[in-house]
């Protein structure tokens, strides 16, 4: 499947969660390059066509492509588009166990500030 033809499907994002839309859009990406649903070079719709299909804000769709390519995660090619970059087997092993913290997180009922906030303060603790 190429992300053309395939993304986003039938996936929408919840406008009434508190995670922003972006943010939805962007972990949903991920979540799709990881299991290669997207594989490695699959060219994503341009920014104004998915925020169209997705019926946001041109913003949320630039912004969510934005922090995808400054992890890595897309490439932007100019006007040949945005594209699924590689990612190293490191990648995929911290983001199943981000996964895992997450659901732990949403178990405990903290809310997604909250989990960030924990995750910060254990990254920077020595």
């Amino acid at each position: 499947m190429t992300a053309m033809d395939g993304f986003p499907g039938n996936w929408r994002p919840n406008t009434s969660s508190g995670v922003a839309l972006f943010e939805q859009l962007r972990l949903r990406i991920i979540e799709l390059a990881d299991s290669g649903v997207l594989a490695v070079g699959a060219k994503l719709p341009p920014v104004r066509n998915l925020a169209g299909v997705l019926d946001v804000a041109p913003h949320t769709v630039a912004r969510a492509y934005k922090e995808l390519e400054a992890a890595g995660v897309v490439a932007t090619r100019g006007r040949n588009g945005t594209i699924v970059c590689a990612r190293d087997d490191r990648w995929g092993a911290l983001a199943e166990v981000a996964a895992q913290y997450a659901a732990a997180a949403k178990a405990q009922g903290a809310s997604f500030a909250e989990a960030v906030q924990l995750l910060a303060a254990a990254y920077d603790a020595d």
